[in-house]
């Protein structure tokens, strides 16, 4: 099919972008200065001081947890932690439910591992843990984690199906494509090698608009509890992938031009947001490859498109693959190793087409309903053969729907070597256009599976080399999101770790910019489960702090339970000190006649 059918339906969903604990010791929060902005200076002058939080405190970090959920915890992490039991616990559960049966099974389940990590199993029975937790300062971010009991077979064949478009099953369009956006048998199964983070995988449209239901019914029980709560979605639950992995393959084949223009004007290594291209040099290296005419060119190049400034930097061209210029019928780009033209964008049927726009569309009925309700949307990040077309749609919605506060929240991996570049991009595009930047930053779930398919299909590795440099790069990140927040009262950022030195970097830095948690500009957020230490004494001191909450029947989130314990296992093993501070509360309330002790 023709490019011109396609991008009519790209269009309105592509960006335009403008022209050119709580311990009795507190410290004071630094006055305003003179340039602080309007609205809050006079407001931070007389804030009460910020109470410090003390990671280390037990009887505060566990005052929202009755005993018995404390030894409850300290089994299950141990239990987590053992490599023996997870190598063999889906034969273990297997028998114990043959041996127990259904309903005594299920009993089992909701006394350890399901009840530790799971809210319940629906929007009604989740409403007592969710008020709870809000009662000591911890709100929610509900992730309905229901996922297919799919054999690995199973799932390799709906991936392979989903992925693969009626171009490339005739045979005419696989070569044109970049081998990372092509679907790949031996990694179908999306489901290897991910921490933490469940997995859709297409059947049908009817299948995605269930989904949609159900993520809007996730939405009226999170706006139930409180106005400002979360839930998380996935793009991959609302349409056929084969759309995104075409799409991130555009995105990235035009970012890659780009930088090929930079390295010709002596410009290569630089930051994405500090490589800016002479216009001049620009149209005459384009003409030379014979894209366009020069008349064409100059065309493209116009103050309504890119400013006065006579460069372009990579916002700027990310914007000429809009229906205001006339750049669109010629969207090839040169191929670095053959030297040739090739097209941008492969061919889509109509049926291709229809299942895009359904995608597109149901998008935009889930923000209108978070608009409605008052509850944001938080995109998470999915694999980077994915991620290019999921951050691109979610920076249109963010144009959309960020207007007044944000509402939508991006997914910035921070174990991916281009994540600097991706979130200067991110808040220069909010500013030039004048909408709200919201951002979740996250180190990433996909580091095994990423790895190995660089490494297997052969090209290059897109994450950090070391643990170390992805936490440089979460901190870097971090560090200017956060001065953005100082100069923007709108800005929001979701902190979302479990490393206490990262939670600690966050607090001194809010500190130093006079970031006062009463604004509810930096939020953090943890797994439910997972590092209390950490999540409520950071509530009960007045940080906004949430807990990723899944929720779902026993058995339908038995295949996700299961998989996070063992690929978790590594997490699990760091929970040492977790386990350590479990040990002390007890072993307090123990001495102290407080075994009883209700919560309060």
């Amino acid at each position: 099919m023709a490019l011109r059918r396609v991008l009519p339906v790209l269009r309105p969903y592509i960006p335009r972008f403008a022209p050119l604990s709580t311990a009795p010791a507190v410290r004071e929060q630094p006055a305003a200065g003179p340039g602080a902005l309007p609205g809050r200076g006079s407001a931070k002058a007389v804030r009460a001081p910020v109470p410090a939080v003390d990671f280390s405190n037990t009887q505060e970090a566990y005052r929202s947890r009755r005993t018995w959920e404390l030894a409850r915890s300290l089994l299950v992490l141990r239990l987590c932690a053992w490599p023996a039991l997870l190598a063999r616990h889906e034969q273990l559960l297997y028998v114990a439910r043959k041996l127990l049966g259904q309903r005594l099974f299920n009993k089992l389940m909701k006394m350890t591992f399901y009840g530790h990590f799971v809210a319940g199993e629906d929007q009604e029975s989740i409403q007592p843990l969710l008020r709870h937790n809000r009662a000591f300062g911890v709100g929610a971010i509900l992730d309905y984690g229901v996922e297919e009991d799919l054999s690995p077979e199973e799932a390799e064949h709906k991936e392979m199906e989903s992925c693969t478009s009626a171009a490339e099953r005739d045979g005419s369009g696989t070569n044109k494509r970049d081998k990372q956006y092509q679907a790949h048998r031996a990694f179908g199964d999306r489901r290897s090698g991910v921490i933490s983070a469940r997995t859709y995988f297409y059947a049908n449209e009817a299948k995605c608009d269930s989904h949609m239901e159900t993520f809007l019914r996730c939405i009226e029980a999170s706006g139930r509890v409180s106005d400002d709560g979360f839930i998380a979605i996935k793009l991959t639950a609302l349409g056929r992938p084969q759309f995104l992995l075409q799409f991130s393959e555009v995105l990235t084949k035009w970012r890659r031009f780009f930088h090929q223009m930079a390295a010709e004007q002596g410009q290569a290594g630089l930051a994405a947001m500090d490589t800016k291209l002479e216009v001049a040099a620009l149209q005459e290296s384009v003409a030379k490859m014979g894209i366009a005419s020069r008349a064409e060119i100059e065309d493209w190049f116009t103050a309504e498109t890119l400013g006065v400034s006579g460069t372009v930097d990579l916002l700027d061209w990310g914007s000429l693959i809009d229906s205001r210029t006339k750049l669109s019928k010629h969207l090839v780009v040169p191929n670095a190793q053959t030297g040739q033209l090739e097209p941008l964008l492969s061919r889509f049927t109509e049926e291709e087409e229809l299942q895009m726009t359904r995608m597109l569309q149901r998008m935009d009925v889930l923000a209108k309903k978070a608009t409605e309700v008052g509850v944001r949307l938080m995109v998470d990040a999915e694999q980077t053969y994915f991620q290019p077309a999921i951050s691109r749609l979610t920076l249109e919605m963010q144009r959309k729907f960020n207007v007044e506060k944000p509402l939508i929240f991006n997914t910035y991996q921070c174990y991916l070597k281009d994540a600097y570049d991706n979130v200067t991009l991110g808040v220069e595009l909010a500013r030039r256009e004048c909408w709200c930047f919201g951002a979740k930053l996250v180190r990433g779930a996909y580091l095994a599976q990423e790895r190995a398919r660089a490494a297997e299909i052969g090209y290059e590795d897109p994450i950090n080399p070391t643990y170390e440099a992805t936490n440089a790069m979460y901190h870097r990140c971090l560090d200017y999101v956060l001065e953005e927040l100082k100069h923007n009262a709108k800005a929001k950022v979701m902190v979302a770790s479990h490393n206490e030195d990262t939670v600690r970097f966050t607090l001194r830095r809010m500190e130093e910019l006079c970031l006062h948690p009463a604004d509810h500009q930096v939020y953090f957020g943890q797994l439910l489960g997972m590092c209390d230490q950490i999540s409520f004494p950071l509530g009960q001191a007045g940080y906004p702090v949430y807990k990723y909450v899944p929720y779902g029947p026993v058995m339908e989130v038995l295949p996700y339970l299961s998989r996070r314990a063992l690929e978790n296992s590594s997490l699990m093993k760091g929970a040492r000190r977790e386990r350590q501070l479990l040990w002390l509360e007890l072993l307090r309330r123990l001495r102290t006649g407080n075994l009883f002790r209700r919560p309060a």
